[in-house]
């Protein structure tokens, strides 16, 4: 039992010593986004032709300019107009019975009309893709990710097109032995775009992330940062939290990083008093809102303090799973199901396992009162030793709390 709530803490108190500015594009949920939910088209390649050729080197003659094949002599299986479709957010385990078990590569493609703006950046979001996306726009490709419950976006700006448009991913769930996780674990390994997708418009300088809390060992002192993003980086910040009659003028310096530090008179957040303050922060380019509860978490000997006192952790384990229905849980309505029965049952706090949830869970956990136990699939049968699976680790973990 130590040994788990040694890890609890580690948890829950990193984020009171993590300061430095992220790249991670945040709090996607109060910005302006175009969602590319729904309908998705799909071809399943359980050989993976359509990325590697016969020599198993990755394909370079351009299968994916086009979303059908080009000629007689291409793979015409490949040809998106004519296959058949998954839901998105949504793993594919669910929701087609052939399905159920399979593990491998499959090709999503979703294609969508765009009215460009001037003076707006875009950005194409994805909330999580389990475990290994590679993202294509307009047959050119964004990128790659590793890890199947953190988010990932790329910015396309000069790629979008004013009119039609498409997306494909090659998402591939296969188990690894070298993976986070790795290939024998206690859940159900949901493949596909199993949280949503969004297109974010942003203007040419935008707030790309904050940071605002109780700095450490204190009660009424709050400290930060906001983070700006563009080319004019040296604007003034507002910092507006109402409720607390704080009303504050900052400015960004040439890296476009703002410092925060100042003391307010709070009311601090406990499993029974989960008072979330309304916090608008204003650049001379760009507005975001945000809710956020402060509170201080700490240890003494062999105690958990929230706001300086002694608070005993009685909860339960969480996985993933959608309430009333089969498959993998990502909906707000989800979390709320899930963790009011957590509070039902007496809880003050869940440990969401053994991987990131959905944002929507850490959310609404802060609404209901409850303290959030989050982890990566570090798990059982871990490379300990191997360098490529601890920077993949690092790298979840850091995203995973950039994110929350």
């Amino acid at each position: 039992m130590k040994m788990f709530l040694t890890l609890l803490l580690v948890i829950l108190t990193f984020p009171l010593i993590y300061s430095q500015p992220s790249e991670l594009l945040t709090n996607v949920g109060h910005r302006k986004t175009i969602s590319l939910n729904g309908e998705w088209r799909i071809i399943i390649d359980p050989y993976e032709n359509g990325y590697y050729d016969y020599r198993y080197q990755p394909r370079s003659d351009g299968y994916f300019e086009n979303k059908k094949p080009k000629d007689k002599s291409d793979l015409v299986e490949y040809d998106f107009d004519k296959s058949e479709t998954l839901e998105v957010p949504g793993d594919w385990n669910t929701q087609k019975e052939k399905l159920f078990f399979y593990e491998g590569t499959i090709w999503y493609e979703k294609s969508f009309n765009y009215v460009k703006q001037n003076n707006k950046r875009i950005f194409l979001y994805f909330a999580a893709a389990n475990y290994d996306a590679i993202v294509y726009l307009n047959g050119k490709k964004l990128g790659e990710h590793v890890g199947g419950f953190t988010p990932f976006y790329f910015e396309v700006t000069n790629l979008i097109k004013n009119g039609n448009n498409f997306v494909i991913v090659k998402v591939d769930n296969k188990r690894l032995r070298d993976g986070i996780p790795t290939l024998n674990t206690d859940w159900w390994n949901y493949g596909g775009l199993t949280r949503g997708v969004f297109l974010i418009e942003e203007p040419e300088t935008f707030i790309q992330d904050y940071f605002i809390q109780l700095k450490k060992g204190s009660m009424d002192q709050v400290e930060g940062w906001v983070k700006l993003n563009g080319n004019e980086k040296g604007q003034k910040i507002v910092l507006q939290i109402p409720q607390a009659k704080v009303f504050k003028n900052i400015h960004a310096d040439k890296d476009g990083i703002a410092k925060i530090n100042f003391k307010a008179k709070l009311n601090l957040w406990s499993p029974g008093n989960p008072i979330l303050y309304k916090i608008k922060i204003m650049c001379e380019s760009d507005t975001i809102k945000d809710n956020i509860g402060f509170r201080s978490i700490e240890t003494k000997g062999d105690k958990i303090l929230l706001n300086g006192k002694s608070i005993f952790l009685h909860g339960i384990s969480i996985h993933e799973e959608a309430p009333f229905r089969s498959g993998r849980a990502y909906s707000k309505e989800d979390a709320v199901t899930l963790l009011s029965w957590a509070k039902e049952l007496g809880c003050n706090y869940v440990r969401l396992a053994h991987y990131p949830h959905n944002e929507n869970m850490v959310r609404e956990a802060d609404k209901l009162g409850l303290l959030v136990w989050s982890e990566i699939p570090v798990y059982w049968t871990i490379l300990w030793k191997n360098k490529k699976t601890l920077r993949n680790a690092e790298n979840q973990l850091t995203e995973m709390i950039r994110r929350d």
